[in-house]
């Protein structure tokens, strides 16, 4: 997979999302820089910060994903993967429904994911080495760069939707003490139903991740 690295970007997802519907970057492709100023969180907030943090974008042609993960539960999909090789790495992390990761009880990073033609492109934000945005830093004894190697030699190996949902369920117990974003309005997780497709049944209505 072509890596192509900047010293700085707005957003590393909107440049790769740009890229590619331009046509100047070709799936699967990824984009990593030290610093980012003007980055896309959750909700549309931003996500920016300076170098010692990670701030990366991964485009996979749709054919390339495992054909049994539900597109609107993407964002559950790539981060559960970069939680599962933080904590291989010694990091003590959480993914927290459906797509920020935290430790303990705080949030260092999170995920967005947004179809683009026939890609999926995947945005992620961790705080490694420096708090930014209000949220604290892990302090993660790893490198931006190397992270995202290592990231994407997990992504290669495409775990099936399957084996990535039946860890994440358990996970998905620590969620209840907290709240999401539903059409603007904060809802509490705690009586909410995980099922098998990644989505919640709140309050007797089916809730979808679109991020």
């Amino acid at each position: 997979m072509e890596i192509y690295s900047f010293d700085t970007l707005g957003s590393t997802q909107r440049y790769l999302t740009g890229a590619l519907e331009e046509g100047s970057i070709t799936a699967p492709a990824a984009v990593i820089s030290s610093n980012q100023n003007d980055g896309i969180g959750s909700r549309d907030n931003g996500w920016s910060g300076g170098e010692g943090n990670f701030f990366a974008s991964v485009a996979m042609p749709l054919p390339m994903l495992p054909k049994d993960l539900p597109l609107a539960s993407s964002s559950i999909y790539f981060a559960y993967i970069m939680k599962q090789l933080l904590v291989d790495l010694g990091c003590d992390v959480w993914l927290k429904w459906p797509n920020d990761i935290y430790s303990g009880g705080d949030k260092i990073g999170g995920v967005i994911t947004q179809k683009i033609g026939a890609d999926i492109v995947c945005g992620i934000g961790i705080n490694l080495k420096n708090s930014q945005n209000g949220y604290r830093a892990l302090n993660c004894d790893i490198g931006a760069k190397k992270l995202l190697e290592r990231y994407l030699e997990r992504l290669a190996l495409m775990p099936v939707w399957l084996s990535v949902f039946k860890e994440y369920r358990v996970e998905f117990e620590s969620s209840k003490g907290y709240s999401t974003h539903i059409n603007n309005n904060k809802i509490s997780l705690q009586n909410a139903s995980l099922c098998e497709d990644g989505s919640l049944i709140i309050d007797g209505k089916r809730v979808y991740s679109l991020r």
